[in-house]
């Protein structure tokens, strides 16, 4: 407790008002009732389906019943799930599935100012990281993941970002505590990997780069293996996702993830775009430079990253000396126009030579990383200016960019909508089944709804009592032939299992089954067909490596206390 006191006195406190109060301006139209289209349209339903999995017990959610038109979907077995995690703490406390999710797009834009002001404090100072805060909060491509796209993970990954800068620079420079900033970092990289897995890997070098930095500048070799330590902690603990994701991608269709209109060539950036636009919309990437959503950098953010880079650089050239946080900022702001070099299409030799890079998809998704280095870099100018100027004009370029951006922080319109509406509506029964993560033992996906859980395919047979729940299916058949087949209409996908009256038995797609589901044959008379859905190795060997892992984390956090006892 006294250490959490000293890092949030009673000026933090004052200064974390100020910075949600200016978090609570940027998301002011998601208190508002109703809802909002958006790209991703998915929030209300996958909130849905992950309390399904919540209340049946299955737990970590990999299979959700209600999607792919109601024949199932392994999505929160590729999905990463934090987000809706946290969405199911606002539905404990008795908000409904709408709230739910404006209440998560806000917590992002909070989570990303507060996580901004502690990193930004280190080397700036209150006022500053309360301006680095401003900056991160109102950059326009924020307003983009949660306006235009709806995108909640991406937007939940920008809050990670600087809590795992922040509690990285305090393990390698503090001396003592350093078990609760090794338990700060790795929460930090345990929530960006089950938030994001992609934003997760694109981090990954601009991290390491910034360690070298700290060990370098700090002189903190000694601390290499406490950061080892914490990345493998915090990889074990998201092994219940991470790995799956991974190593199951051989069960479905992912190609569609990379190819059509997926495929990163058609979504790179025009200068004009980044730097000269201000077109706003609520349309989508399109091939070629006509979009209809906006990717400006914004003209205070890259315009200032130039400034505050000539001033060190004349700076330099007249002391011929650097000091630490000028060197951080060097790096961040070059790493900051580097993401905006990968935007471009002359950066294309390096999405060929890298190719795990087209998994990223759109180009313009390394402007998370942009807005975070240049709203780093912004703080800094209160240590360049003249001290009579170094609260007015950060404070002046902080109002204008709230005013400049004030009208891309709203959605293009607010629909009213309750959930009985949401839930019962057309867009409700339109179940989406994407192509990507689709079994790959379906040969295309359905377009329709499934209509029953379990149908005759061959012979005569009467099926009652159909039950389903996300992770299992049971239902009666009165076979009147010598033999039937039966097609239960989940598709097939590793963990899935039947039984009839309780024995096991081999459950097939047929060749001319063109959705992969499951079929089974059963022999005359009375029947009870189960349908369970299991780990595979994979997930098991994955879910005892993260309760592992977190059993290791607690011993290491109980060895001291237990030791300050004797």
């Amino acid at each position: 407790m006294k250490l959490i006191r000293k890092i949030i006195n009673r000026g933090d406190l004052l200064a974390l008002i100020f910075v949600i109060i200016f978090g609570i301006l940027a998301a002011r139209q998601l208190f508002s009732p109703g809802y909002f289209n958006m790209h991703d349209d998915l929030q209300v339903v996958r909130q849905v389906e992950i309390e399904k999995c919540f209340r049946d017990g299955q737990i970590p959610c990999r299979w959700v019943s209600g999607l792919g038109f109601d024949y199932g979907f392994p999505f929160f077995n590729y999905y990463p799930p934090l987000p809706y995690l946290v969405g199911e703490i606002f539905r404990i406390l008795g908000f409904t599935f709408i709230s739910t999710a404006k209440l998560l797009f806000i917590s992002a834009l909070l989570i990303s100012g507060i996580g901004m002001y502690f990193l930004a404090k280190e080397f700036f100072g209150k006022f500053g990281a309360v301006i680095s805060s401003i900056f991160y909060i109102w950059a326009p491509y924020h307003a983009v993941d949660v306006y235009v796209r709806g995108a909640m993970n991406e937007a939940w990954a920008l809050g990670w970002f600087p809590f795992i800068f922040w509690t990285s620079y305090k393990l390698a420079k503090e001396k003592k505590n350093s078990l609760f900033w090794m338990i700060g970092l790795i929460a930090s990289w345990l929530a960006l990997l089950i938030t994001h897995n992609v934003m997760a890997a694109m981090f990954i070098p601009l991290f390491a780069v910034w360690c070298l930095i700290l060990f370098w500048r700090l002189k903190a070799w000694k601390k290499i293996p406490q950061f080892l330590l914490c990345g493998a902690l915090a990889l074990g603990l998201a092994a219940f996702f991470v790995f799956p994701a991974l190593l199951e991608q051989k069960y479905a269709h992912t190609n569609p993830l990379i190819s059509g209109y997926f495929y990163f060539v058609g979504h790179f950036v025009t200068l004009s775009e980044l730097f000269i636009s201000r077109l706003w919309g609520y349309g989508s990437s399109n091939y070629g430079p006509i979009d209809g959503m906006s990717f400006q950098i914004g003209y205070i953010h890259w315009i200032l990253s130039v400034i505050i880079l000539g001033v060190i650089a004349w700076r330099y050239l007249k002391n011929r000396k650097t000091d630490f946080t000028m060197v951080l900022v060097i790096f961040i702001i070059l790493a900051g126009w580097f993401a905006v070099f990968m935007t471009h299409s002359r950066s294309t030799f390096l999405w060929l030579l890298i190719s795990p890079l087209v998994f990223v998809q759109f180009p313009w998704r390394f402007l998370s990383i942009t807005i975070f280095a240049f709203s780093f870099a912004a703080g800094y100018l209160t240590e360049i200016l003249p001290k009579r100027f170094a609260v007015l004009v950060p404070a002046t370029l902080a109002i204008l960019l709230i005013f400049i951006n004030w009208n891309y922080f709203k959605p293009e319109k607010m629909i009213p909508m309750t959930d009985e509406k949401y839930l019962s509506g057309a867009a409700w029964k339109f179940r989406v089944v994407w192509e990507y993560f689709l079994p790959i033992t379906a040969k295309a996906p359905p377009t329709t709804n499934r209509k029953v859980l379990a149908e005759v395919g061959k012979g005569t047979a009467q099926i009652t009592e159909l039950k389903e729940g996300t992770s299992w299916a049971t239902f009666n058949v009165n076979v009147d032939s010598d033999t039937a087949k039966l097609r239960i209409n989940i598709f097939e996908y590793p963990g899935w299992r039947v039984f009839i009256d309780n024995k096991l038995v081999n459950q097939y797609v047929p060749e001319n089954e063109p959705f992969g589901l499951m079929w089974v044959d059963i022999v005359k008379g009375k029947h009870v067909v189960a349908a369970h859905f299991y780990n595979t190795p994979v997930r098991k060997i994955s879910d005892i490596a993260s309760v592992a892992s977190l059993l290791v984390l607690l011993g290491i956090i109980a060895i001291p206390v237990i030791s300050s006892k004797r």
